[in-house]
Parts: C-alpha cells; sequence; structure tokens
C-alpha cells in the first residue's frame, strides 16, 4: 500500500516494484498491474469530485507512476481548499487503484463583531473590501486572513480615535465543516487630538501653521481669538504625515522654499479639565503634537524660462500661464496652478502626454528662486474613433451633435470636457465627469488616440402628481407629463395641468433641438392660464384662514384681480460655437408670443388702478380690461457653463431678453431683463473643486418702459416678494405704492352737523349726496427691479438640500412718464362730477 501525506511518498510494495518501470501512458493492457484501474476520491463534502479529479494529472488508464502522483498531491494541496490530504495506493490483480483521503477547510458560517460602537458594520466591511482582506460569509476559513482582518479593523478603529483598542478572534466549530467567527473588541478610551505646537518656526505664527493642519486641527472660528480651538478634532496617525507636508507647502507658499518638518513627536495624557458643554470632568486620552520645523530662507520669485517648447514658441504665452509676477513672494500653490494651467493649454493642442519638469536655481545674495521648466511635449494626437456606451435609448448621432470634438481632427482636451458639459446640460444622462465617466486610449506609434463615452441614461419619461402651498399658486394640486428624449432624438414634449386657490394653467409644449439636423432648436407652446392676484386669498393660504376674515374696508384697500390669457408662443434659438467657446455654450435666441387677456376686478380700488394708467390708447374705462392683446417679440442672448440643468454644482450663466410689445397688439411696451448666476463647489467655507456643498448668488435687473403714448399695462410691471424672489415676503408685497382718487359718496351736511334732505316735504328721499375725491393707497407696481440671492446649499439625498440663504431687493420707479395718467381719468378727475357746484332739484 502507498501512502502519501504532507508532501511526501512512500515506497511501494516489492512486487509493485518489480512489475517493471514503465512510465509510458496509454490504454490498460491485460494483465499489467501498473496501469491505473481507478482513481477515488473521499471526504468531499463541499467540493464536488469531478472538480477534485480535475485537478489531478493522472488520468485512469494511464501507467503509474509515483513522482506523477506526487505531483497531483502538489497540485490538490496548492487550491488551498483542504487542510488534510492523503493518497493511499492498492495493488489490484491486474490493476492500480489510488484513493485520494481530504478534509475540506471548514466554510465561514457567519462573522460578528462584538464591542464594535465607533464604526459600523458596513464601514468594516467597506474596510475588507478596499484592503482585499478576502474574509467574507461562505468563503473558507484561513487563520492569515482572520489576522489580517484584526489588524485592519484595528487600523480602521484607530482612525475613529480608538489607538488603544484590543481584538480577540474567537473561532466556534460548526458541524460538519463550518466555523463561526467573532471579533471581540475592547475599544480603549477615545484619542482626542490635544495641543499641537511648533519647535523652530520664527517668522511663521504656530495659529497659521495650525490652520494648515486640515486633518488634526480643532474645529472652530478660524482666525478668532478664543473660540478657534472649540471641538478637538479625533487623532488619526495616518494623517498625521499628510499635516505634516501642508505644513511645509504652507511655508513654501511664503517663499520659504526649502523650508523642512521634522519627525512630529507625540505625547499621551489623560484629557483632564471640565467640558464647558456638560461641566463635567472631560474623559478619554488626548495626544499633543510637537511639530520642529526649520524655515530656511524667504525668497522671492526672480523669473522663469522654458526649454524644450516647439508646438508654442510665444515665450509671453507661456509665463502668461503663470500668475505670479517676477518679485513677488513665491508661493508654491500658485506655481502649482501655473503648472496645471500650461498642461491644459497643451492638451488644447492634441498633446496630451505633456510633462513639464521645473527645475529650481536659487541667488542667494538676492534670495531669488528661478525655475526653469523643461518641456516635454510628447506626440500630438489625433481623435481616431469616439463611442458611446450605455445609450440604450439615445440615438449616438444626438450625442454625437453635442460633441465639440470630430473623429480625424487634433485631440482638444478643452474641448471634449465642454462636450461633457453640453451633454450634462441635456438632463439626459447623470452627471458626466471627465476624469470617471470617459476612457482615452491612444495609440502612441499611430498618434492617435480613442474616446469612449459611459454613459447612465435618466428615466426619459417622468408622470408627476403634485400638490401643496405656496405663495404664487395658494393651495393646489397638479399633474404633469414630460418626456425629455422623445423617442431617443432629443426632442421634449411637455403636457402639464395645475389647479389651485390662486392660479390654473393647462399647457402643451413641444421642442425640437435640432431641426433638420442643423443646430437650430425650435419650440411651440400653447397655454391657457389664470391667475388671481388676490393678497386677500394669499393671506388666507398663508396663515390658514379665509379672506372673507378680512372686512370690507381692509379688502377695498387690496389690490384684487384676476387676469384669464389663452395663448402661444414659438422660439427658435441659435449656438454660436466661436464665441467663449473654452468656457461654456452660447446661444441666441428669438421668440414670438400672442396671448389675449381679460382681466376682472375685485373692488373700486383696483378697478380705478387699471382705469387711470394709459396702457391701452385709445380705449378708455372698463373696456380696456377685455380684449387685450399681447403681441410680444423677445430676442435673447445666453451664456452658460452650469455643469447641470437641476441641482447645479459649479459654473455661470448669463442671460439677457428683451420683450418688445406692439404690433399685432394693442399693448405697447419694452422689458429688458439681465441676470447672472454663479455656483462654486465649496468645502467648509473654501472653494474646492472637489466640495460637496455649493456656493451660488444671482443677481437680475429689470426694466419695463410703454411707449407710443402708453405705459405698461399694470400686470406687466415689475413686482418683488415671493419663493423665487425675495424670499419671506408675499409675492408681489414688494412695489411702489401711491395714492389713486375713488369717487366716493358723502351726506351734504349743515354746518351744525345735520344732513340737508333733498326735499324738505319728503323725508324719505333721504340726504343729498355729494360726491367727493377720497385718495387711497395702492400698489402700482415698479419700472426697474433689482433682486440679489446669496445661498449655501448642503446636499442631503437627491435633490433635498439643506440650505442658508440671505435675499435683498429693490423695485422702484425711475421714469415718472411711466405712471401717466388716461385721458379719461385726467378729464373726470378735473371735471364737475366731483362736488356740488349747484344744485339742481335737490341732487348735485
Amino acid at each position: 500500500m502507498l501512502l502519501l501525506g504532507l508532501g511526501a511518498v512512500a515506497a511501494g510494495s516489492a512486487a509493485a516494484q518489480n512489475a517493471g518501470s514503465t512510465f509510458t501512458t496509454g490504454p490498460v493492457a491485460q494483465g499489467n498491474p501498473r496501469a491505473l484501474c481507478s482513481i477515488q476520491v473521499i471526504g468531499n463534502r463541499r467540493i464536488p469530485k469531478e472538480s477534485v479529479l480535475a485537478r489531478l494529472f493522472s488520468h485512469e488508464g494511464d501507467i503509474y507512476d509515483e513522482s506523477m502522483i506526487e505531483r497531483d498531491y502538489n497540485s490538490l494541496w496548492n487550491t488551498g481548499y483542504f487542510e488534510d490530504l492523503r493518497a493511499e495506493k492498492q495493488d489490484k490483480p491486474n490493476c492500480t487503484q489510488i484513493i485520494w483521503y481530504v478534509r475540506e477547510k471548514p466554510t465561514v458560517n457567519d462573522i460578528n463583531y462584538k464591542g464594535v460602537n465607533a464604526v459600523t458594520t458596513s464601514d468594516i466591511l467597506e474596510r475588507f473590501k478596499k484592503a482585499k482582506v478576502g474574509l467574507t460569509v461562505e468563503s473558507q476559513y484561513d487563520p492569515t486572513k482572520v489576522k489580517r482582518a484584526e489588524v485592519v479593523l484595528k487600523e480602521l478603529l484607530a482612525e475613529h480615535g480608538h489607538q488603544f483598542a484590543t481584538i480577540r478572534t474567537v473561532v466556534k466549530n460548526l458541524p460538519p465543516a463550518r466555523v463561526s467567527l467573532t471579533f471581540e473588541v475592547k475599544e480603549g478610551p477615545t484619542v482626542k487630538v490635544g495641543h499641537i505646537d511648533f519647535v523652530g518656526n520664527d517668522n511663521v505664527g504656530s495659529r497659521t501653521l495650525r490652520q494648515a493642519m486640515r486633518n488634526l486641527r480643532p474645529i472652530g472660528i478660524p482666525k478668532s481669538i478664543i473660540l478657534e480651538n472649540i471641538f478637538a478634532r479625533t487623532f488619526d496617525a495616518s494623517k498625521l504625515d499628510e499635516d505634516a507636508q501642508r505644513v511645509q507647502m504652507a511655508y513654501r507658499d511664503r517663499g520659504y522654499f526649502k523650508a523642512l518638518t521634522s519627525e512630529p513627536k507625540t505625547r499621551v495624557r489623560d484629557a483632564g479639565g471640565i467640558n464647558i458643554f456638560t461641566l463635567r470632568p472631560s474623559k478619554g486620552k488626548r495626544i499633543d503634537i510637537l511639530m520642529p520645523v526649520e524655515e530656511g530662507k524667504r525668497y522671492r520669485l526672480g523669473g522663469i524660462a522654458f526649454t524644450g517648447n516647439k508646438a508654442i514658441t510665444n515665450m509671453k504665452a507661456l509665463r502668461a500661464q503663470f500668475a505670479q509676477k517676477d518679485g513677488e513672494w513665491f508661493s508654491a500653490t500658485l506655481f502649482g496652478k501655473g503648472l496645471e494651467n500650461l498642461r491644459k493649454a497643451y492638451g488644447g493642442l492634441g498633446y496630451i502626454n505633456f510633462v513639464g519638469s521645473p527645475t529650481p536655481r536659487f541667488d542667494e545674495a538676492k534670495n531669488l528662486i528661478f525655475l526653469d521648466i523643461d518641456i516635454d511635449e510628447g506626440k500630438q494626437f489625433k481623435v481616431s474613433r469616439i463611442e458611446f456606451s450605455g445609450n440604450s435609448i439615445t440615438r449616438d448621432r444626438v450625442i454625437r451633435r453635442e460633441l465639440m470634438l470630430e473623429e480625424g481632427a487634433v485631440y482638444n482636451a478643452q474641448a471634449w470636457e465642454l462636450s461633457l458639459l453640453r451633454l450634462n446640460q441635456l438632463n439626459y444622462f447623470e452627471a458626466l465627469k471627465v476624469e470617471q465617466d470617459s476612457e482615452t486610449r491612444t495609440n502612441n506609434d499611430a498618434g492617435t488616440v480613442d474616446l469612449l463615452l459611459k454613459l447612465k441614461e435618466k428615466g426619459k419619461n417622468s408622470i408627476g402628481l403634485n400638490g401643496g402651498i405656496s405663495g404664487a399658486s395658494g393651495s393646489f394640486i397638479g399633474l404633469n407629463y414630460e418626456t425629455n428624449n422623445f423617442l431617443g432624438l432629443g426632442e421634449t414634449l411637455s403636457v402639464q395641468a395645475n389647479a389651485g386657490d390662486l392660479s390654473r394653467n393647462l399647457s402643451f409644449g413641444f421642442t425640437e433641438p435640432y431641426f433638420r439636423n442643423k443646430p437650430l432648436s425650435l419650440g411651440l407652446q400653447v397655454f391657457q392660464s389664470k391667475f388671481d392676484y388676490n393678497p386677500s386669498k394669499a393671506y388666507g393660504a398663508a396663515g390658514g384662514s379665509i379672506s372673507q376674515n378680512l372686512s370690507q374696508a381692509q379688502q377695498s384697500l387690496l389690490t384684487n384681480y384676476n387676469q384669464a390669457s389663452t395663448g402661444l408662443s414659438i422660439s427658435a434659438s441659435y449656438p454660436l460655437r466661436k464665441l467663449f467657446n473654452r468656457s461654456g455654450v452660447t446661444r441666441i435666441g428669438l421668440s414670438y408670443s400672442l396671448q389675449r387677456s381679460t382681466i376682472s376686478t375685485f373692488n373700486d380700488n383696483t378697478r380705478n388702478l387699471f382705469q387711470s394708467l394709459a396702457f391701452r390708447s385709445g380705449i378708455q374705462g372698463s373696456n380696456q380690461l377685455s380684449g387685450i392683446i399681447s403681441s410680444v417679440i423677445t430676442p435673447s442672448f445666453t451664456f452658460s457653463s452650469i455643469d447641470r440643468a437641476v441641482g447645479p454644482h459649479s459654473g455661470k450663466d448669463f442671460n439677457v431678453a428683451i420683450q418688445v410689445a406692439g404690433a399685432g397688439g394693442n399693448v405697447k411696451y419694452f422689458s429688458p431683463v439681465a441676470t447672472w448666476r454663479q455656483f462654486f463647489p465649496m468645502k467648509g467655507l473654501r472653494i474646492d473643486r472637489d466640495g460637496h456643498n455649493v456656493l451660488g448668488y444671482r443677481i437680475q435687473v429689470s426694466h419695463v418702459e410703454g411707449f407710443g403714448g402708453q405705459v405698461a399695462p399694470p400686470f406687466n410691471r415689475v413686482y418683488g416678494g415671493g419663493e423665487s424672489d425675495v424670499r419671506g415676503f408675499d409675492v408681489r408685497s414688494s412695489s411702489p405704492y401711491t395714492y389713486i382718487p375713488t369717487k366716493v359718496e358723502f351726506n351734504l351736511t349743515n354746518p351744525d352737523g345735520t344732513t340737508v334732505p333733498r326735499d324738505p316735504t319728503n323725508q324719505d328721499l333721504g340726504a343729498i349726496h355729494v360726491p367727493l375725491p377720497v385718495y387711497r393707497l395702492v400698489s402700482v407696481g415698479a419700472d426697474t427691479g433689482i433682486t440679489g440671492n446669496v445661498e449655501y446649499r448642503i446636499p442631503i439625498i437627491n435633490q433635498v438640500v439643506f440650505a442658508f440663504f440671505t435675499d435683498f431687493g429693490y423695485n422702484g420707479n425711475v421714469r415718472d412718464s411711466q405712471l401717466r395718467q388716461s385721458v379719461l381719468g385726467q378729464a373726470t378727475f378735473n371735471s364737475t362730477l366731483y362736488g356740488c357746484p349747484t344744485i339742481i332739484n335737490g341732487s348735485c
């Protein structure tokens, strides 16, 4: 019998050795005792017999060979599936049988973490995955992997302030071949950063250097006297080296190019003292940090020279990429930004392998630093192929027409970034980033580059049911359907219906972004709407009361009316690809809208306002409130570098439009509106390209003015307030106010206060009524408005954000002529309708 174990082969029996020594393979010969007649596997539970036999080099019918059996043993052992392995040879009358006895490694049944509070189980599993520990449920038990998991878990706990954590792993065997793992953890005290001090910093203050340590510096109000160190950070030894490099960079940004930091020294102590928030003794540990520095000399920039540049020979153009001027204190950060600008400049010319290697030279006598940049341009690349993946609905040509690069053209990195910006503005796909969503494959021999854009489409169809309370609509409910990529061709189709206390709206719109495959966008919208400009209803919606709670006298002072409109608009826009083509998308547009409106006033105050203003020539009185036709032509100019259509993260946009109403309508006015928006990615209070938060601001300037002897209609004038304007003010509540005369009938009285009867002989006829003008305050709207909004947004999930904001606005009349009274109003006011110059038959 042959026993094979632990990698050794025992000698066979004498009969087996005398049977022959042939090592050839082939069919089993009749009477040949050294041929393998069968191979058996015993002891396998989870691993199929066929998988074991597949790992063997020996097969039934082969000539028995001890060296081949040893080779089979090594092959099975190296799989790592077994913790015990043994081969047994049995001689049969006509052949040899090999039996493999195996014992599989147990499988991990479950993994438990006991005593872990600082991190979650998902955090641990994520760190195991990142560190490639390989310890998971249903994996084979390996003591080496368990030890590796302990080390990784201890590092994770140290990052969360538990430097003194201890871990013990309990392995429990579960028949027949499973184990249960439990990591018993004692986290120990929480370790926070204590005092941070520096030695050798003679010219740069400790506070400045401490602020450079972003990982370990205390949380507080920067540059304050007593509130700089409010909350101590959790100590993490792995981040101390990063902060030491930041301290060194802080010196280099101030001209100390040769500044060095030595190994920081740490000291562990008890926290001690009283916690100012709980008024109890502080617990845990503190680690004080002492960082030695060597400042060296301070240098000014003497100059920047370039060598090896062939594609760009204009030295001034190369030097212009660096913002720092000669003679200023050297700044490593500004110099690094200049190198990045230089890389982008060469990338725009197709030199994607550009490398700029700076070499410093020093003039110690004058304390100057000179930097010689050796430029390795590499080869100029052209675009060979542009491919897309993930666009199962959107046609390739819809994507390709937004690209600023074409196959066969010189590769331009800036144009590729701008192409992704244009695609993001379509809102067809999830936000695209050059680093993670585009793949570049270069062929150095041919000088070509292949581009692969990885897309993830958004749902092109959306059906929404919405409702709520707003300042503009009151209590409302709405239903809408929109497809922003109709049939995958890029068209937009939308249907919307909203109904509320203050508004009703029904609209249908269609947009063709590329008419006949030309970059000409055409749009059509048909709408019917009714808006109640009714402050009494708005107050009721906001305060939970009804407008009937306002007295008749109070309602008479409000500007209450509604506007019912029906119309359509047609728009066209065209991109200007050569204007600002390196930084954003520029378009010019022209739209025409035709709208018919009818005004219904709710009180005399509002009725007098509309009838007093000359916004429809030749029509006076109540007739001018119906059949108002607005025929408006609006040219527009738009520039945008916003990175996404919804929830922008960075970029800016500028829009200017001029509405001109006249030909084809019965109102005449023009209204220019200019809007500027800009967004900055933020990390805390610093602008950071990788920041998660957003700081944005908007400035809007608008003006409206009538012409041809008319003023602008009251409903087209400028009002402020509302959630999209100056938040905190009611809709249209910010407005200039003026006095409008209203005719009120008063009783004629005698000097003693008694009324004068119409007929002294017939008291039933009542007193004589005298019409007198009463001036009432009324909101007339402005002809000029300026609005500013500043907002700091912290995204929570999807479109849910937490925002800090402040708004300001100005609404006023800079043109007195735009509040011109109508001819009828002037005539009425100056006529004998007011007062009682004569009494005829007891009446004025």
